[in-house]
């Protein structure tokens, strides 16, 4: 399969496509001022402390005081702001970290106080009115292998699939790991020279030292590492052999990525190519139209079918639909073959929308149990071509898949767009006809009010006044009668159509 990395610099604006035989399958965009912060390792201030959640609030200098979850505190660095630093040699680990705090776990406030300073790193952006997610469990990423100063734990990526490969790599990092500190080997560092390895595992202990340093120095809020920028983030994540080429369109990314090559991956550079060309680079490679598609509720498939994708704060809805495939044979064959298509173009959107959280997928009704199974499984397949953790359970008797996928920043979608300034995010405007009642009965409360006048006078936008005196003219007229007033409406441009005013005098 051909893989290519598109990176486009406008302005302060960073993107970064990847495009799998041709297709769209991730892009991420960075603005300067709305960066991601998920790696970067702070000095934190405890704000609050609450017992019944058993979280905190930490200002680590963001807009938003971050999250701390108890189970994500690991006690023995708590008070790192306020010692010497130690080498990785001195730190001894005794457990690793969890997502639910154990029986006889300490309570958050018996862990922190109001006013500690403490280090710790993100673990999630903000999402909307969210604040960062941190943990004081330090992971720092190299290209092939992740330190782990707080686990005394030895990973081998599961996509290392031979059991020689994995025992050399597993010998090599226990024998030169720092006593209580762990490694994650990750996929790309099969097959890798051990002084390449080497040379991976001195720069991230030089890192760690580093923010050992900083964090006795200074006052929180503060940072003390910022992982690498989008671009070179990004390379160092997702860049292998499966990559054919990398297209950057601005000179001094190009020389950021070279000298990156020149570091990490040499024989990379003949691969990296600087884009010269008049047309814009993502309009070259089809990637504009893809990312505007990604904005749509709707999604076509080849067949004719389509989903419709709806998110909110709490999950995403994707409905399969048959539009206009009608199949050639039974129903249910129709039915379980649209089905199976939706299933790559949803984990296909969810990959390029960035979506997380909750997904729940309503999948065509399908009578036979062993259709139903086949769908499953084809899901279950596509899911692991995708690098976010995922957890799909089986459909429901109501045809609906329930699923989740780890979710670090906010969605494409939700970056791209804002809400709308006319409806204020609603997604719905007051029907034209609804607000001309509503305008009656405002009427007849007036009427009520000044019985000594005989004119009421609304202002409206155009396009209601203009169906007061149309369709319901007639109403308007009754109204008159009952009311024994006359009835005056005015259109005023500048309004928002849900706005009137009714009044006499």
């Amino acid at each position: 399969m051909s893989s290519e990395i598109i990176v486009n610099k406008t302005g302060r604006e960073l993107r970064v496509a990847q495009l799998e035989n041709g297709q769209l399958s991730e892009c991420h965009i960075d603005r300067g001022r709305d960066r991601g912060y998920v790696g970067n390792v702070y000095k934190g201030r405890v704000v609050r402390v609450l017992p019944g959640m058993q979280a905190a609030f930490v200002d680590i200098g963001l807009e938003r005081a971050a999250f701390l979850y108890v189970g994500d505190i690991y006690p023995e660095f708590l008070d790192m702001p306020n010692r010497q630093p130690t080498s990785p040699e001195e730190t001894v680990v005794e457990e690793t970290p969890r997502e639910k705090p154990r029986a006889g776990q300490p309570a958050i406030q018996d862990l922190l106080k109001e006013g500690q300073e403490i280090v710790a790193q993100v673990a999630k952006d903000p999402i909307g009115t969210k604040g960062a997610r941190i943990t004081t469990h330090v992971t720092l990423p190299g290209r092939y292998i992740v330190f782990m100063p707080t686990v005394e734990h030895v990973g081998i990526s599961r996509r290392i699939e031979k059991d020689k490969e994995r025992r050399r790599l597993r010998d090599f990092v226990e024998k030169h790991r720092p006593k209580g500190a762990g490694f994650i080997v990750r996929t790309v560092c099969a097959n890798q020279p051990d002084d390449v390895l080497q040379l991976d595992m001195d720069y991230l202990l030089k890192t760690w030292k580093k923010v050992q340093v900083a964090a006795t120095e200074g006052k929180a809020p503060r940072l003390l590492h910022a992982d690498y920028g989008l671009v070179l983030r990004f390379l160092r994540d997702n860049l292998s052999e499966k990559i054919d080429r990398i297209v950057v369109d601005d000179r001094d990314e190009f020389e950021l990525v070279q000298g990156f090559m020149s570091d990490f991956m040499p024989s990379f550079k003949e691969r990296v190519q600087l884009y010269r060309g008049k047309e814009p680079v993502f309009d070259v490679y089809g990637v504009e139209v893809e990312v505007n598609r990604s904005l749509g509720r709707k999604v076509w498939l080849k067949s004719g079918g389509y989903l419709v994708i709806d998110q909110t704060e709490a999950l995403t809805a994707i409905d399969i639909n048959s539009g206009k495939f009608v199949g050639k044979s039974s129903l249910e064959d129709t039915t379980t073959q649209i089905n199976l298509e939706a299933v790559s173009e949803i984990v296909h959107q969810l990959r390029l929308r960035n979506i997380g959280g909750i997904v729940i997928i309503d999948f065509i009704d399908m009578d036979k149990e062993s259709n139903r199974n086949k769908v499953y499984r084809a899901l279950e397949e596509e899911v692991k071509k995708d690098k976010a953790r995922t957890n799909v359970l089986k459909i429901s008797e109501l045809g609906l898949v329930e699923m989740t996928r780890k979710r670090v920043q906010e969605d494409l979608t939700r970056f791209l767009t804002e809400d709308c300034f006319y409806c204020e995010g609603n997604g719905h405007l007051r029907a034209r006809e609804t607000l001309c009642f509503d305008i009656f009965r405002e009427a007849q409360r007036e009427a009520h009010r000044s019985q000594n006048r005989e004119t009421i006078y609304v202002n409206a936008h155009p396009r209601v006044a203009d169906l007061l005196y149309g369709a319901e003219f007639e109403s308007l007229d009754a109204f008159e009668h009952r009311l024994n007033k006359k009835i005056v409406v005015r259109a005023m441009g500048h309004f928002h159509l849900e706005r009137f005013e009714v009044y006499s005098r």
